[in-house]
């Protein structure tokens, strides 16, 4: 019978329980989804074993074979050894995940992060028998668990973890919504490749390769990349990627404006789609590094010293091919901030890259009030759409909650077809030229362009006095009557 999404969330809630007290709840991530992984791997390689052991006639030897195994468990390393320990538990996960990894180095190596499991000080033996017994409990092989279901339940835990802590989470928790509606406007194919350099958990990657599934489309032929400098995060993406039984996946640890990890020959690496979420407004981003930049990122001006925004912007669009399409998240100031970033907007807009400006409602992501923009763009323009831009104001296509707003489906759906029409629509939606942004000193601020009109609703003021007229006969006569009746009874 197989584990059903409801199941599989109660599941993963209540390990982030068991954990409550001796762990933060902001690194709840850092225990679950290594342990996740490992009873995931350990099933899937018993099953294989099995499926070989039954076509072998029993032969241990042969079913043992890498050539039937996604992963390899070396010996005494596989789940059920760490079950029957009793003391040192900690140290035996800790040797058991190490196994793993040096057994797979290719795939996993790193993946399990680097948890101290064998610090008894927060996690004693009977804490983590508590932990293994709750995990154990279920069956996590393909014939009792879809992938599918797996990943949506390891999304759910994912924004558990930012509901929990609300501290930052939205350095690795971007509304499911809003990569949404990213993956829509990107529109990914088959084939492609999409890039991320600041990854976090993967979800916009991971949105990519849910459109395709979406549309009936194989989502296995798309090469996914990314970078994250965080080291527990890019262990995360990459458990992410597997859960969601994604193959052709290459993820690398760095700081992306510093050091970025994809190249072909001497140049960065080019891709179809790049689409991201970067840290807002980053202050120590490496300035100095982008003087003299060897990959040319520095191609419109070199960003302010202290705010690193437009350094995502000129590293997404140098990651761009010939073809490509760029979608990314941003705070509202990089449209109408000036000096070297109105440099840079003059230089984008003089190139004809950017395609639209979507201005989002405030509060909808975790850790901040601020209202993000979203910035496309394409470096081969559809011919009407050449050195014109769209501006959507969707400030009030949301959900207002008492603690944090919501982007909701069928605000997501309203915006993406605006995008699509790409027409004026009074309150919401402006078409422009490249030279009425020029008449405006390359300003994007959305209000400078698409003014509320206030519908005025109320009536004539001939039409007031003739209520107001209608309205004291009605009272007169009723008084009248009132009158009337009070005699009777005098």
């Amino acid at each position: 019978m197989k584990i059903s999404i409801n199941q599989l969330e109660q599941y993963l809630s209540k390990a982030a329980w068991i954990l409550k007290g001796p762990v933060d709840a902001s690194d709840f991530k850092s225990y679950i989804f290594p342990l996740l992984f490992f009873k995931r791997i350990s099933d899937v390689y018993d099953e294989e074993f099995n499926v070989a052991l039954k076509e072998s006639n029993n032969d241990k030897e042969y079913a043992a074979l890498k050539e039937f195994h996604r992963f390899l468990i070396p010996k005494g390393c596989h789940w059920k050894d760490v079950r029957e320990k009793t003391q040192n538990v900690g140290l035996k996960i800790e040797s058991s995940l190490r196994g793993i990894e040096q057994s797979n180095q290719e795939s996993l190596y790193g993946i399990f992060g680097d948890v101290q499991w064998s610090n008894k000080e927060k996690l004693s033996d009977a804490l983590l028998i508590n932990l293994i017994e709750h995990f154990s409990q279920y069956n996590l092989s393909n014939s009792s668990v879809e992938t599918d279901i797996l990943g949506r339940s390891y999304e759910y835990l994912i924004k558990h973890f930012a509901d929990l802590t609300n501290k930052k989470a939205g350095e690795f928790y971007t509304p499911r919504s809003v990569t949404h509606l990213l993956g829509l406007v990107l529109d990914p194919k088959e084939n492609e490749s999409i890039y991320d350099p600041a990854c976090g958990t993967g979800g916009m990657l991971l949105e990519c390769v849910n459109y395709l599934k979406s549309k009936k489309k194989n989502y296995k032929t798309l090469k996914v990349y990314g970078q994250e400098k965080n080291l527990t995060t890019n262990s995360i993406v990459r458990i992410n990627m597997f859960l969601h039984d994604v193959e052709d996946f290459n993820i690398q640890k760095g700081d992306t404006l510093r050091n970025p990890a994809f190249f072909s020959e001497d140049n960065l690496k080019q891709f179809d789609c790049v689409i991201a979420n970067p840290p807002f407004s980053l202050k120590n981003w490496g300035s100095k590094n982008w003087i003299n930049d060897p990959y040319g990122r520095n191609f419109a001006d070199i960003p302010p010293k202290g705010n690193g925004d437009m350094a995502w912007v000129q590293h997404m669009i140098k990651s761009m091919n010939s073809n490509g399409r760029m979608a990314v998240v941003l705070p509202q100031g990089v449209l109408f901030r000036k000096r070297a970033e109105l440099n840079i907007r003059k230089k984008i807009l003089e190139e004809d890259l950017l395609e639209a400006v979507i201005g989002l409602g405030s509060n909808i992501f975790y850790g901040t009030n601020l209202a993000p923009c979203i910035m496309i763009f394409k470096k081969q323009k559809e011919k009407q759409k050449k050195r014109k831009i769209l501006f959507i104001d969707a400030s009030d296509q949301l959900k207002i909650d008492r603690t944090q707003n919501f982007l909701e489906q069928e605000h997501v759906n309203q915006i993406h077809k605006w995008f699509k029409e790409f027409k004026d629509v009074e309150n919401y939606v402006k078409v422009l030229s490249k030279s009425d942004l020029v008449k405006n000193d390359y300003n994007l601020n959305i209000p400078t362009y698409i003014e509320k009109k206030i519908e005025d609703k109320l009536p004539s003021a001939d039409k007031i006095l003739s209520d107001i007229k209608i309205s004291w006969k009605k009272y007169l006569k009723a008084e009248e009557k009132f009158k009337n009746k009070l005699k009777e009874f005098i």
